[in-house]
């Protein structure tokens, strides 16, 4: 295992064991550091240290994830998670987040809106100093007219990449939709940049979760601690 992935799992297991009880519903990300989450689960499941705990998946990749590791899920229909554990491609020193490289942000915006909590976590290397240092926005789209929401995306001051697949082709979500990836570089007031990505119809949703997430559980070389939202 090397060295950053010990880190993700170090902060995914003090997360699960810090926020999760047994009875709860769970929303479960999607990427590298969620999966470290979905396996804590099934240990402590296994184990019986947690007991009817269930999970809302973000993604048909966690779900596939989960069934693995023996955590039950249900759809949002069913149950509201009471925490939703996810992680973060940067995060700033207000909690405030960019998500999305992992290629499932509408469905991990809409479990964690839906949550009674947020909880990121990630790997120090996702520390930054404000949104937009070093990853771009990635924005769901809408197929149908996609070269003239990628037009309204670039008027925003961005460059707008649709982002390719493994076959070239451009890359689909589990909803159907494509994803382009906006390179703004430092956000100056995310807040504003998110309603103005989401007032162009065909922009379904960004990567900006801003004033979402309570807290932040980070693990690097400097030890193991939690970032409270601002």
């Amino acid at each position: 295992m090397s060295e950053s992935e010990g880190f993700k799992r170090e902060a995914a297991y003090a997360a699960v064991d810090r926020y999760v009880r047994s009875g709860m519903t769970v929303g479960l990300g999607t990427g590298s550091t969620a999966v470290w989450v979905v396996r804590r689960l099934g240990e402590k499941l296994a184990s019986g240290d947690l007991k009817d705990v269930v999970g809302v998946p973000t993604s048909e990749r966690t779900a596939g994830e989960a069934r693995e590791r023996g955590v039950p899920l249900a759809t949002l229909a069913e149950a509201r998670p009471d925490v939703t554990l996810d992680g973060a491609d940067e995060i700033s020193p207000e909690v405030n987040v960019i998500k999305g490289l992992g290629g499932a942000l509408l469905r991990e915006k809409i479990v964690a809106f839906a949550s009674g909590s947020l909880v990121i976590v990630a790997d120090g290397s996702k520390l930054v100093g404000r949104l937009g240092e070093r990853t771009p926005v990635p924005v769901e789209v809408e197929r149908f007219g996609a070269d003239a929401t990628l037009k309204a995306l670039a008027a925003l001051g961005c460059e707008p990449k649709l982002r390719p697949g493994e076959d070239g082709s451009p890359f689909i979500t589990d909803g159907g939709n494509y994803t382009a990836d906006c390179y703004f570089g430092e956000i100056e007031d995310p807040a504003r940049l998110e309603a103005e990505i989401k007032s162009i119809p065909g922009a379904l949703e960004c990567g900006l979760f801003i004033g979402l997430a309570r807290a932040a559980v980070v693990s690097d070389a400097g030890g193991l601690r939690v970032l409270e939202a601002r």
